[in-house]
């Protein structure tokens, strides 16, 4: 029977998933208010709510940001992934045979976000050398490195929340290698999937329909006719802006008359402005015709000069920038880069660009001085950067690289072997890198993804929440329930399901946080070991495949291969069904 504060924590819970759906506010706002909500009404004093501050987890997460940031900036994980790829031959499936398995191990012991970060622009690239759609080979990269994050503690954030959690609920927290008897098997059978299905399921944007329909990556940029300038009066064929390599004049704005589609005929004026739509070369070749200026001049006049160069940027799911304009944010100002360019993927944008809202996975082109790059990659506010220009950007000594690897192997053999635990071989490895200058602490504290660690710390929080307000005992006696009529098999199905299915609704920290109290319940109702529920809801949170913005590592590769949101229930849900149906066989094997 559910008392006062089991409804009240439930219609708190309902609130925050309906918040986090409709993107009323940011995720790690939610959170916190839904975490507040909790102590306002008295499920938790204040003092216990926030806990997760200072929670294992959220530290060593931290500390993985550090490291994590540390290896991209040095270990040269794109030359990696480079090597693995090889030559051209086999096409979309030869080149899934080679990277998905260096991906999944690689990924069990580094954070999978730079990971995918850093190998994404190398595959893009490797695909149009090579002839092979991106598109085959960008999401089995994500979800490759989703999957690898299954085989060790440290794999992905989910784990380390569960074992932070047991541990301040007096269990022991679950030991380096503790999912990899079920994780592992969950690899095998994944990676084998994403290699045999995702040629045959993903799109090939290549064909001519489909670049017509999708634009594949192309970019709305913007020009104006300058006054008294080569193009002012001459007709959009005679100013040779018909059948553009790359690119289209998709329309003419005109004040008063508003915006027409742009006729060969039209005849152009002084201070018309030009939509175009292209690919990166183009746009590049764009800025550089006479009689043509970018819209909003004035950013580009301020960062003209030497040494300036185009670059590319993925808009992240925990980005400030989300649900804003340019112009509000004040983006020349703020990152001191001018957006020349936008890419939306399956829409073309509408609107001046300084007004357009913008949204996760929307690829901004900026113009940029020569350390952008370094300067913002790796920040919360953009998932990925690409330069597109030959501009060396922080490039590391070997001297640091062999110090990184070193420090890095470290930590995994010391917390391998349990010669210290966990977070102190994390917070060890962090020591070594700032004091060597491997990396310099501001960078150090500009690694750390705020937003995801307030995340972490309000998800722990509200799993306390609905283990105190006596919600997750009852939602573990109606599934104690149904088990009681068939099997412990349908408890231990009804917990993944669960999670899986917050995980794609909330996040997939939030996800393992509220189902853990629920499913250390249930085992211990249905007679369980309670260490296989909780790999079960660790596993089962880290399934997310079926949207783009359900993990960063998604958000990463939907700009940049142009995907559009349906595309990951092609391969998403075949994955998920996969997943599920490993975990079900796995961990009651492993765990009796």
């Amino acid at each position: 029977m559910i008392g006062l504060e089991g409804w009240l924590a439930a219609a708190i819970l309902l609130v925050l998933v309906l918040a986090l759906v409709r993107e009323v506010v940011a995720p790690a706002a939610a959170m916190v208010g839904a975490l507040v909500a909790c102590v306002l009404v008295g499920i938790l004093p204040a003092e216990q709510a926030f806990l997760g501050l200072a929670n294992p987890a959220t530290i060593s997460i931290a500390g993985l940001f550090v490291v994590a940031r540390a290896v991209r900036d040095h270990a040269g994980i794109d030359g990696v992934i480079g090597r693995f790829l090889g030559d051209g031959s086999g096409g979309a499936h030869g080149a899934l045979l080679r990277f998905v398995p260096p991906v999944i191990g690689l990924s069990g012991f580094l954070n999978n976000t730079p990971l995918v970060a850093a190998g994404a622009p190398v595959i893009r690239g490797w695909a149009e050398r090579n002839g092979v759609a991106a598109t085959k080979l960008l999401m089995p990269l994500s979800f490759a490195a989703i999957l690898g994050g299954t085989l060790t503690v440290i794999g992905t954030g989910p784990n380390l929340v569960i074992s932070g959690m047991l541990q301040a609920a007096g269990e022991p927290g679950l030991r380096f290698f503790e999912l990899t008897p079920a994780g592992l098997p969950l690899a095998v059978v994944g990676g084998t999937a994403l290699v045999v299905l995702a040629p045959r399921l993903l799109p090939d944007r290549r064909t001519p329909h489909e670049l017509l329909a999708a634009h594949e990556r192309d970019y709305t940029l913007r020009l104006q006719v300058l006054p008294s300038g080569p193009v002012d009066g001459r007709t959009v064929a005679q100013a040779h802006l018909r059948d553009l390599p790359g690119t289209f004049l998709a329309a003419v704005r005109r004040h008063p008359d508003g915006q027409r589609p742009a006729a060969p005929d039209t005849v152009l004026h002084g201070g018309d402005e030009l939509v175009f739509v292209g690919n990166i070369a183009a746009v590049r070749d764009l800025l550089t015709r006479p009689g043509l200026v970018e819209a909003e001049r004035a950013q580009i006049e301020v960062l003209d000069g030497d040494g300036h160069g185009l670059t590319e940027c993925v808009v992240g799911s925990t980005s400030a920038l989300v649900g804003s304009t340019l112009k509000e944010v004040s983006f020349r100002g703020r990152y001191g880069g001018a957006v020349i360019a936008l890419h939306r993927a399956s829409e073309r944008v509408d609107g001046k660009l300084g007004t357009v809202e913008l949204r996760a996975g929307d690829a901004l082109l900026l113009l940029g001085d020569p350390g952008f790059a370094e300067r913002w990659n790796g920040h919360r506010d953009f998932a990925l950067l690409v330069p597109h220009d030959d501009r060396a950007d922080g490039m590391s000594s070997p001297r640091y690289r062999w110090l990184t690897l070193a420090t890095f192997s470290a930590m995994v053999v010391l917390a391998a072997t349990g010669a210290l635990p966990v977070l102190s071989a994390i917070l060890l490895a962090c020591t070594v890198l700032v004091a060597t200058r491997a990396i310099r602490f501001t960078r150090a504290i500009d690694a750390l993804d705020l937003d995801v660690l307030l995340i972490v710390a309000a998800a722990i929080g509200l799993g306390q929440a609905i283990a105190a307000s006596g919600l997750s005992e009852a939602l573990a006696a109606a599934i104690e329930g149904a088990a009681v009529t068939t099997s412990p098999m349908v408890a231990l199905a009804l917990v993944a399901i669960g999670t899986m299915v917050l995980t794609e609704l909330l996040t997939n920290v939030a996800a393992a946080a509220l189902m853990l109290p629920i499913a250390l319940d249930v085992a211990q109702r249905v007679g369980a070991e309670p260490t296989g529920f909780a790999v079960a809801v660790a596993l089962a949170a880290s399934s997310s495949y079926l949207t783009p913005i359900g993990y960063q590592t998604n958000t990463i590769v939907y700009g940049l291969g142009g995907y559009r949101f349906g595309d990951y229930w092609r391969l998403g849900l075949p994955m998920a069904v996969i997943s599920l149906a490993t975990i079900l066989v796995a961990v009651p094997l492993v765990w009796r």
